[in-house]
């Protein structure tokens, strides 16, 4: 069985994972948004003009982990079991980190869809939030823990 990622002319192709056995597998991914902490405390006391962005963010970050074949040309399509997203802020700082986790019985990891997911969560809390605050910034986007599979448990030592 050969889980190579190229063809015989060199082109990238999708892993083969039809020999795994499905495990369940686990990934927790974060992303980070910077606003004004002014912009943060209008959100959490829900005055932003374009409704419930923690809402609309956790949403669009569960139907992302659902889209990630469609977004990353070599991932594979997964049936999904469970998908979160949570949100922590720091009203001092106007830090929201987005954490995202996505649960499948699958072949192959669900990186990814963690990834994916809590990077359009962040996207959709900048998205609207970006006509009060032009100076929002996305970013620390990390694996934080998976397991399943192989290769066990991987937890992130360092901070984001």
């Amino acid at each position: 069985m050969s889980f190579n990622h190229f063809d015989e002319q060199g082109q990238a192709i999708m892993v083969d994972v039809s020999g795994k056995e499905p495990t369940l597998r686990t990934a927790t991914a974060q992303a980070v948004v910077r606003l004004q902490p002014e912009t943060l405390q209008a959100i959490l006391d829900g005055r932003m003009t374009k409704g419930d962005v923690l809402g609309v963010a956790r949403l669009a970050g569960i139907a992302a982990a659902k889209k990630t074949p469609d977004l990353i040309p070599l991932s594979h399509p997964l049936a999904i079991h469970h998908a979160a997203i949570e949100f922590a802020t720091d009203k001092e700082t106007g830090e929201i980190a987005v954490t995202a986790t996505v649960r499948a019985f699958e072949r192959t990891g669900v990186e990814m869809e963690a990834m994916v997911s809590a990077s359009v969560a962040a996207l959709t809390v900048y998205d609207m939030c970006k006509g009060s605050d032009k100076g929002i910034t996305i970013g620390q986007v990390a694996l934080l823990y998976k397991e399943g599979g192989k290769s066990g448990i991987y937890r992130r030592e360092e901070q984001l």
